[in-house]
C-alpha cells in the first residue's frame, strides 16, 4: 500500500507537536497537526489516518493533573471514534502528556468498578526531571519497538511516576507482555534515582494496550532524531541518525507490511 498518513493532535499547551512532524516528513510519511477541538467537532477525520500521535507538552496547563483535561475530552467526545481507530488495527503513540492522557482516558488500562487501575503521578524527587535516559525494551508486543533492543533519549516531566493500585495489577500486565519500556542503566541494568528519573514502579517507562498497537512512554523518540542532538555526538562521532527515530519508522513500516 502507499505510506500511510498521521495525526498528530494538538491541544493548548502543546509542545512538541512539530518535533513529532519533522520525523514522519524525515521518512517521507505526511503528517497534519490538527487542533483538538477540530476533532472533537469532526471526529470523522480520523478516518483520514493510519497513525494517531499525542504529542508532549503540557495540555490544558495540566491544570487539575497531568493530562487530564485532555482525557475528559476523548472520554465525552471521542470514545467511540477512538475504539473505532484501534479496533481498524491502526496505531496510536502517546509521547509523555500524550501518555498521560491515553492512560488516564482509560485508553491503555481501562478502569474497573473502583476507578482506575494506573495513573501517573508526581515524581519521587518532588521537582521536574530533564536529562537523557537509557531504555530496555522488554515485550514484543508493540510494533512501535519492533526490533529495537535498548533507545537513549530525553525525558522531560514532573509528573511521570507510573503507578497501579495495587501490586498484582502490575505483575498482570508484565504477564501480558504491556510492560514494554524499563528505565535502566548504560549497561543494561535497573536502579534507582536517577537511572530511574521519577520512581515509576518496577521502573516502567513504556505501556501499551491489550492489542500492542496503542503505545504511551514518557520517554521523547521525537527528542533525538538527528545524530547532532546526542548529548556527546562530538566525543563519539555522528551516527547515522537520532536513535528515537526508529519508533517512527516502525510505525510506517507496519502499514507498508500489512
Amino acid at each position: 500500500m502507499a505510506k500511510p498518513a498521521a495525526l498528530i493532535l494538538r491541544a493548548p499547551g502543546t509542545n512538541c507537536d512539530c518535533e513529532v512532524q519533522t520525523a514522519f516528513e524525515l521518512l517521507g510519511v505526511r503528517a497534519d497537526r490538527v487542533h483538538l477541538n477540530a476533532l472533537c467537532e469532526q471526529p470523522r477525520l480520523l478516518r483520514r489516518y493510519h497513525i494517531l500521535v499525542l504529542p508532549g507538552g503540557f495540555s490544558y496547563g495540566d491544570d487539575i493533573g497531568a493530562g487530564k483535561v485532555q482525557a475528559l475530552y476523548f472520554q465525552h467526545y471521542l470514545s467511540d471514534a477512538l475504539r473505532q481507530f484501534r479496533d481498524e488495527e491502526k496505531l496510536i503513540l502517546g509521547i509523555c502528556n500524550g501518555f498521560q492522557v491515553l492512560l488516564k482516558a482509560g485508553l491503555l488500562v481501562p478502569p474497573d468498578e473502583e476507578g482506575p487501575l494506573a495513573t501517573l503521578t508526581l515524581n519521587d524527587s518532588g521537582h521536574y526531571e530533564d536529562r537523557w535516559v537509557h531504555l530496555q525494551v522488554t515485550s514484543r508486543k508493540c510494533p512501535f519497538l519492533e526490533g529495537i533492543e535498548r533507545l537513549y533519549v530525553p525525558v522531560g516531566h514532573a509528573e511521570g511516576k507510573f503507578l497501579c493500585r495495587q501490586e498484582w495489577i502490575a505483575r498482570g500486565l508484565e504477564q501480558a507482555g504491556q510492560v514494554v519500556l524499563r528505565y535502566v542503566d548504560a549497561a543494561g541494568q535497573r536502579g534507582g534515582y536517577p537511572i530511574n528519573p521519577n520512581g515509576s514502579q518496577n521502573d516502567i517507562a513504556g505501556l501499551c494496550d491489550a492489542t500492542g498497537r496503542v503505545l504511551g512512554m514518557m520517554p521523547h523518540p521525537d527528542r533525538h532524531l538527528f545524530p547532532t542532538q546526542h548529548p556527546q555526538w562530538t566525543r563519539r562521532g555522528l551516527a547515522e541518525e537520532g536513535e528515537g527515530l526508529s519508533i517512527f519508522r516502525n510505525a510506517v513500516r507496519f502499514f507498508e507490511r500489512n
